[in-house]
């Protein structure tokens, strides 16, 4: 029978996950703080470690993961759902790790998944990434489950060599991506070179990219180095490469495989290392069965491909994002902003055909247009408030249709509603635990879980 370590200051988790373990006939022992779970692990051999990362103690998770991970695998559980998080845990040599709120499907996979995967090795069944010790900003805002198993695929492609393949709509953020694995690689102290190769013609891509020889072509006056050479030891991005040529495609295969490329009117090759990381917003699969994407060049290019969701399909992160510009927005203005009541919700309903961004352009011209210290409704582009209008007719009366009109599951139902209140009750962080009927440690807690940030009033 297989034994599991739950670790998690909140006993209702506990309770939660030990229940759910049962179901499946896995035996299961609680912990509530560091101390406890390592008294546990040094009297019983476990079979799978599940820990929250926040333990509300000196030694947190992580601590628990340097110890406990060569014994059995270790799954880590948090309430921040960010590309931080899940390079942090794949650094320190976790299996997995899940963010809150979870799915019981997800927890039971993943848990099956790491206790097999460890009886099948016979030994530490963890996957440490081998990243550097240099984290910065990426930028990727989000904590949808698309986007944490994004985060999780970029933790895992980062140190490796292999090509990337970042595929999505426009605006939905496939080069923040293609510099979170470079940043996250052991090219990070290396150049990120960025190409958009659909803004450039054939024949001044290839220049571009390759570099010329002096004389190759009218104004070659020197020789000078391509995009490719300069990203030597580094990364190269690039963007939109299914708008390139037919011609340029069989350049772009050769060097890909060679290692090598050639400058136009050289003769001879040069060696450069460079990792491509290429991004489309064409479906490429479609284009190869056309004749319009080589083959060959589209499964060099899709040795790893990562999926970037547009935005209406995780409305949850919207508010996140919106927060996020609206900060932005308020310091490049120098003036401090804040959300009226009501202007999440139209935010949140909207279908953004633009993704992040052209949420990030609507909050900007709303921060620019905001009266005072609030960015009401009405301070939203005009097809925003088109959009708001229609809802509004269609909804009926009630402003609070705008929480579930889009038929959302019952966590970003709850999500939404604790936002509701806020902005009800100004942000006060009292009185929307009374409205809530919670105590306020419990507030800080759905604000965790959901990612929500509180005001510093009381």
């Amino acid at each position: 029978m297989k034994r599991i370590l739950v670790v998690d200051d909140d006993r209702a988790s506990c309770e939660l996950l030990r229940e759910i373990f049962a179901d499946q006939g896995w035996t299961t022992e609680t912990a509530q703080t560091p101390e406890r779970a390592l008294a546990l692990a040094s009297a019983t051999q476990f079979d799978l470690v599940v820990s929250d990362v926040n333990l509300e103690a000196e030694q947190t998770g992580l601590d628990l993961l340097r110890v406990l991970r060569e014994r059995c695998p270790v799954i880590l559980v948090t309430g921040f759902g960010t590309l931080s998080a899940a390079v942090e845990a794949a650094r320190e040599g976790a299996w997995d790790f899940i963010s809150k709120p979870f799915k019981v499907e997800e927890v039971i996979a993943t848990a099956r998944r790491a206790m097999e995967a460890h009886e099948a090795s016979g030994a530490d069944a963890s996957a440490p990434a081998e990243l550097t010790a240099r984290y910065e900003e990426s930028g990727l805002t989000g904590r949808a489950p698309a986007m944490i198993e994004l985060y999780k695929e970029i933790a895992r492609v980062a140190p490796s060599r292999s090509t990337v393949l970042v595929v999505g709509e426009s605006g939905t953020g496939k080069e923040l991506v293609a510099r979170a694995i470079h940043k996250h690689s052991t090219r990070a102290d290396s150049p990120f070179v960025p190409v958009n190769c659909g803004a450039l013609t054939e024949t001044l891509l290839e220049a571009e990219l390759f570099g010329h020889v002096r004389g190759s072509f009218t104004g070659a006056h020197a020789d000078r180095k391509g995009l490719w050479e300069e990203a030597e030891g580094g990364t190269l991005f690039l963007d939109e490469i299914g708008e390139t040529s037919p011609a340029m495609q069989v350049k772009l295969l050769r060097a890909l495989q060679e290692g090598e490329i050639r400058r136009v009117g050289a003769t001879r090759t040069i060696s450069v290392d460079a990792r491509v990381v290429a991004a489309t917003n064409r479906d490429l699969e479609k284009d190869v069965k056309t004749g319009k994407f080589r083959e060959d060049l589209f499964y060099r290019l899709s040795v790893v491909t990562l999926y970037v969701p547009p935005l209406r399909e995780r409305r949850g992160d919207i508010p996140l994002l919106a927060e996020r510009f609206l900060r932005a927005a308020a310091t490049s203005a120098g003036r401090t902003l804040r959300f009226a009541q009501g202007t999440l919700a139209v935010l949140a309903a909207y279908d953004w055909p633009g993704n992040v961004r052209e949420l990030e352009s609507a909050i900007e011209y709303a921060a620019l247009h905001a009266r005072g210290t609030e960015v009401a409704p009405e301070d939203l582009p005009a097809k925003l408030q088109t959009f708001e209008a229609r809802a509004r007719a269609a909804a009926g009366p009630s402003s609070l249709t705008t929480l579930y009109a889009d038929l959302p599951p019952l966590d970003e139902l709850e999500r939404r509603y604790l936002l509701y209140v806020l902005e009800q009750v100004h942000g006060n962080r009292t009185r929307a635990a009374e409205v809530l009927k919670i105590d306020r440690r419990t507030l800080y807690r759905m604000a965790e879980r959901f990612g929500v940030q509180l005001d510093s009033e009381q």
